[in-house]
């Protein structure tokens, strides 16, 4: 499903109306009419009598038509201008006085005027995709009455005081129960915390033609199993395995990770690499950790890396990590690896001397934030960065805040910039690929904030890499296979205060 940014979903408005010729008020027609529909599903269950809160331009005016369909299906909507009639604009103010023809209420707030509970719900058409900033008065005051009134908010195309593009909720905003997305869904309704302000998220369609998002070259989408089947052909739900193959079919993923310390995190990472497909996995270490890992899992292969007794990184060779990673079809390289003096130098060698496609995460991220890596000689291989926000503020020289604020256009701009693809972990986690696509997945759960989460995801990403995925295919499948398994571990934990990695790893 296409994600769009509101001067994208302005140009297809546009485009639609002036070379496809369908008019502006027949898109808005349209809008209303799908509006009034979805409030009338909410309306069987909260009552008949719906307030409708109307806006001097666009949005105001699907909600003058929606307020008309509302009549037609028998409801009890009353249109409360926000403002004077008078100020409406454009297609809003041919729809006030369509409305002059049909028997609905109407009428203009005053703060503290409006009897709210003679209403069964409300619905907002005050401010659209357009509007940028807090709600100004006397919109902010109606949005509060409505909030406080407890009644169920369908909004229409977004919640008032929402940004359409980066999620930002503003004081005041519409806390909705349902969104009648127009056309597309918007960035800011796919992004928390604006995701939490929508409540329900329909799509609805009002007439643009079908292709237009492709012919316009819309590089957003959510991940689900439908939409991750159609672009790239992969069945994440019922993978198939042809009845003539074998072990070396589907990789070899080589994993180094895990100290005396988090000894955890590879074990995690191995783990989840084998449960995800991956013909082979070995598991590189440490050599003086090696008897405290073995037996764990036996079908992982264990390989000891010369550590000098210290049961760390520090002093194995970057000559034998590289060549490590060189036997295999993909590997990973950070969870639980610590830090140490000279890991840059260290990393680098590795990264300039490997060439299968690698997962670089957790410490190795850390690493390659202090380190000048976009001058290092680039990689035959891919490479798949996996941070979290505070990780991918590292990378980016950002603040943590900032990369949360607009996480779609950060993960895309680095990935773009270096030539990588980023998957942003969190909350609908982004991954971006270096051609600039963005998947936002739509799998996972709260529950799944634990430690050594973040070290399944890449051995499951590992594992796909190994099978002979993109780097894109590769994050995106897991990704979405990731939160499957936590949403599904959650179910079988009701009442559980949080979803373990291990829970995760048990569900793939």
């Amino acid at each position: 499903m296409y994600v769009v940014s509101r001067e994208e979903m302005r140009a297809m408005d546009a485009h639609t109306i002036e070379s496809v010729g369908i008019p502006s008020m027949v898109l808005m027609e349209n809008a209303g009419r799908e509006a009034a529909e979805l409030a009338a599903l909410e309306a069987e269950e909260a009552g008949p009598s719906w307030a409708v809160l109307v806006g001097k331009g666009n949005n105001g005016g699907d909600g003058i038509v929606a307020a008309r369909h509302l009549a037609a299906l028998g409801l009890e909507p009353v249109v409360i201008f926000a403002e004077d009639p008078g100020a409406c604009v454009g297609e809003a103010a041919r729809q006030r006085d369509i409305m002059q023809e049909f028997a609905v209420e109407r009428t203009v707030y005053e703060p503290g005027k409006i009897a709210w509970e003679r209403f069964d719900g409300v619905m907002d058409a005050l401010l659209g995709t357009g509007t940028a900033g807090a709600p100004r008065e006397p919109y902010a005051g109606l949005i509060r009455e409505a909030n406080a009134a407890g009644l169920p908010v369908v909004a229409i195309d977004i919640p008032s005081g929402l940004d359409a593009d980066t999620g930002k909720v503003y004081d005041p905003c519409i806390a909705a129960v349902k969104t009648a997305a127009l056309a597309y869904t918007k960035r800011g309704l796919e992004q928390y915390p604006g995701r939490s302000q929508a409540g329900e998220i329909t799509v609805c369609d009002i007439g643009i033609p079908p292709k237009t998002a492709e012919d316009f070259g819309i590089q957003t989408v959510t991940a689900d199993a439908l939409s991750i089947a159609d672009r790239f052909g992969i069945d994440v739900v019922e993978p198939y395995r042809g009845a003539d193959t074998h072990k070396g079919t589907y990789g070899h993923a080589r994993i180094l990770a895990g100290t005396r310390r988090m000894l955890g995190a590879g074990l995690l990472s191995s783990t989840a690499a084998l449960r995800s497909g991956a013909g082979l996995v070995t598991w590189g270490l440490p050599d003086t950790v090696l008897a405290s890992a073995a037996g764990h899992q036996p079908e992982i292969m264990l390989e000891a890396l010369a550590d000098g007794g210290t049961g760390t990184w520090e002093n194995v060779s970057a000559d034998e990590a590289a060549a490590f990673l060189n036997e295999g079809t993909a590997g990973a390289i950070g969870p639980g690896m610590g830090r140490w003096s000279g890991d840059t130098a260290w990393l680098q060698h590795i990264w300039e001397n490997t060439t299968a496609p690698i997962v670089v995460d957790a410490d190795a991220l850390n690493i390659l934030a202090d380190a000048d890596w976009q001058n290092w000689k680039p990689r035959e291989g891919e490479v798949i960065l996996t941070p979290h926000p505070g990780e991918m503020a590292r990378l980016s020289g950002k603040k943590t805040k900032d990369v949360q604020t607009d996480r779609i256009e950060t993960a895309r701009r680095f990935a773009v910039d270096h030539g990588v693809t980023v998957v942003l972990k969190g909350a609908r986690t982004v991954t971006a690929s270096a051609d600039g696509f963005v998947s936002i997945n739509t799998t996972g759960n709260p529950f799944m904030a634990s430690g050594g989460a973040g070290d399944v995801l890449t051995g499951m990403t590992a594992a796909f890499l190994a099978r002979g995925m993109t780097g894109e295919e590769a994050a995106v499948c897991a990704v979405y296979l990731h939160g499957r398994a936590g949403d599904q571990a959650a179910e079988q934990r009701p009442g559980s205060q949080n979803v373990t990695a291990g829970d995760i790893i048990s569900a793939l």
